[in-house]
């Protein structure tokens, strides 16, 4: 073994300052949790115990064990001990309720006479509430983390070890209050709603996903301290650098988007009905609403959505921006980094359409500027034609899809803005022509592909646009949802409410919404993925297993985005210009014919066929897709 790796593995060390209060703490959580976990089992159970003292065990590990003395020679190994005191140790140790086993586990004299008088004073508690506030805790551990990451403190920490301890206990420390309205150990209470702590979690990953992009994107070495190291294993500076971004990238973005989903599920669990009330009254049961929140409801936030106004707004200033582009990518410089058609199409708009999948739904469907151009539009053109039934359903979107994965890779779209703007141009007239010649959103539904991969990706959202009682619908005799009223033109995609599921074709333009007279429309939450968990019969979209064109826009989209994400990956691209050379150096739009449209098209298809003639053979299993 290399004597270095030797004496790095052998250099453990057990400094008193910090096991001992470990040693302490674990000693009196455990006397008092022992009569907690026998008197209250659900409350205290054995779990509660393991993880407070693997929490303690995290700790130890991250500052005794050989993480240390190798964190000074490489950064991403102290980037991986400071990721174990900030998002691992404290959620730990947390999820053990201390709190009252750390208070029981003290000698009785020391809790009634010493503790006592503090714990029951009024200016403790307020100073208490005030520091453990969610807006407190997220900017004390985003504090916390931004500062020691500066060069000037993070060399500082690294050549005395006395800031050195001080920078842990402060990541340990904004670690546990940051943790703290997540977990909410047990007998504290949250001063927010529970819903609150996803977007608490969200922008702390956020700002986390900043400072990893930092780290990994830079062009220099941040910290002098490592590019004077000598350099284990052969590792660079700036690749050690980029390694522990990506660390504190993937691992802090987990730690906080794993629970963030979890509370999301949590949240969208039905309630169950409250118990029945005792047998002396006379008064029936009642039961909780099925819905625990409606965006639509919410004091000003429901009102401000549903406006008309604010909807325009939103279209005009994405119309504005489009504008923008468009000369920008044919008067601007025809370098993509320096001009908008080669920025915002490529990489902001994608980040923006994920974004608003995630927070519920078509949201980015709602305020597209080629809505305002339509109905611009339509004001000249006079849309009196049915859509041709022949053209119905997604196929046409399918081809458009498919044609442009190739084209993105064979005529390297994102290098060339004036062809981009072109793309958006063809697109605005595309949208103008097409709707106002058709009545309805014939475009929008058949065709634009952009809607469609929105539509079919918000099956995995966690809102919807649904009815509030269905028995009001019920008794509604004017369908104004649909058929429109003097306020709202109602659904132009043709969802009635009463029968729709999910969010296929469903834009969330909340014409609906307004039109309907009992204010019986809402955006609700509901599972992610529920909508493709079943095969009911929905509104404009039938039955999902008698939809082949469906099926082939998501598994276009689907092998689409392996092909894009592989194309970017190094080892491909060589693999790329190798099979060019080897044809002859045949072109890149060549090569990528030649890739892209049967990975897009011809896999997916030999694919499905080849599930659908395995189907009979597996159990006697139908093919679930007919024409």
């Amino acid at each position: 073994m290399d004597p270095a790796v030797r004496a790095i593995l052998t250099s453990w060390s057990l400094p008193p300052g910090l096991v001992l209060p470990l040693a302490v703490g674990a000693v009196v959580y455990v006397r008092g949790f022992l009569p907690l976990h026998r008197r209250v089992p659900r409350r205290f159970p054995a779990c509660r115990a393991a993880s407070f003292l693997s929490g303690l065990g995290v700790v130890l590990f991250a500052i005794a064990s050989p993480l240390d003395p190798i964190g000074a020679l490489l950064l991403q190994v102290h980037m991986a001990q400071h990721v174990l005191l900030m998002l691992v140790a404290p959620p730990l140790l947390l999820a053990g309720a201390p709190w009252l086993p750390l208070l029981r586990g003290l000698p009785r004299t020391v809790r009634r006479d010493g503790l006592g008088p503090f714990l029951r004073s009024p200016a403790l508690r307020r100073a208490g509430r005030i520091v453990l506030h969610p807006v407190t805790a997220w900017l004390v551990f985003v504090v916390t983390a931004w500062a020691w990451h500066a060069p000037a403190a993070y060399d500082l920490a690294l050549r005395a070890r006395g800031w050195h301890e001080v920078e842990h206990a402060c990541f340990l420390l904004g670690g546990v209050l940051f943790w703290w309205p997540v977990i909410e150990p047990w007998p504290s209470r949250l001063a927010w709603p529970r819903w609150a702590i996803v977007p608490y979690l969200l922008l702390a990953a956020l700002q986390n996903t900043a400072l990893s992009a930092i780290l990994t994107f830079s062009d220099g070495v941040l910290y002098p301290a490592y590019a004077a190291a000598p350099r284990l294993w052969g590792v660079a500076p700036l690749g050690d650098q980029a390694a522990a971004g990506a660390i504190l990238w993937v691992l802090g973005s987990l730690a906080m988007l794993v629970p963030a989903a979890a509370l999301v599920v949590r949240l969208l669990e039905p309630e169950r009905p409250a118990p029945a009330p005792p047998a002396r009254t006379a008064e029936p049961p009642k039961g909780r609403s099925r819905r625990r929140l409606d965006l639509l409801a919410v004091p000003g936030v429901g009102r401000l959505v549903r406006a008309s106004a604010f909807r325009r707004t939103l279209q005009a200033g994405m119309l504005l921006l489009a504008g923008a582009t468009v000369a920008d990518g044919f008067l601007g410089p025809q370098v993509a980094p320096l001009n908008l058609a080669g920025v915002l199409p490529w990489t902001h708009l994608r980040g923006f359409l994920v974004l608003g999948l995630v927070l519920g739904g078509s949201a980015l469907c709602a305020v597209c500027p080629l809505v305002l151009a339509r109905d611009v539009g339509r004001r000249v053109l006079p849309a009196r034609l049915r859509w041709p039934r022949r053209l119905r359903g997604k196929w046409i979107a399918v081809g458009l899809v498919a044609l442009y994965l190739w084209a993105y890779e064979a005529f390297s779209l994102w290098e060339r803005p004036a062809w981009t703007a072109w793309l958006i141009v063809g697109y605005f007239v595309a949208a103008v022509a097409i709707d106002g010649i058709f009545r309805g959103a014939a475009f929008c539904k058949h065709v634009c592909p952009i809607g469609q991969f929105q539509m079919l990706h918000a099956t995995a959202s966690p809102a919807e646009v649904a009815v509030r009682d269905p028995d009001a619908c019920r008794r509604c005799r004017t369908l104004d949802c649909i058929r429109g009223n003097a306020r709202s033109r109602g659904c132009e995609l043709e969802l009635f409410l009463p029968s729709k599921v999910g969010n296929l074709d469903c834009s969330f333009c909340l014409d609906c919404a307004r039109a309907c007279p009992h204010d019986n429309v809402g955006i609700v939450p509901i599972p992610p993925g529920r909508e493709i968990a079943t095969d009911r019969f929905r509104s404009s979209i039938g039955r999902p297993s008698r939809r082949p064109d469906v099926a082939a826009l998501a598994l276009v989209l689907c092998f689409g985005a392996f092909v894009n994400a592989g194309a970017m990956v190094a080892p491909v691209a060589a693999l790329l210009d190798r099979l060019g050379r080897s044809i002859g150096g045949a072109s890149h739009a060549v090569v990528a014919t030649l890739t892209v449209l049967p990975a897009v098209v011809l896999v997916p298809a030999v694919a499905a066929l080849g599930c659908a003639a395995a189907a009979p053979l597996l159990g006697g299993l139908r093919p679930p897709l007919r024409a």
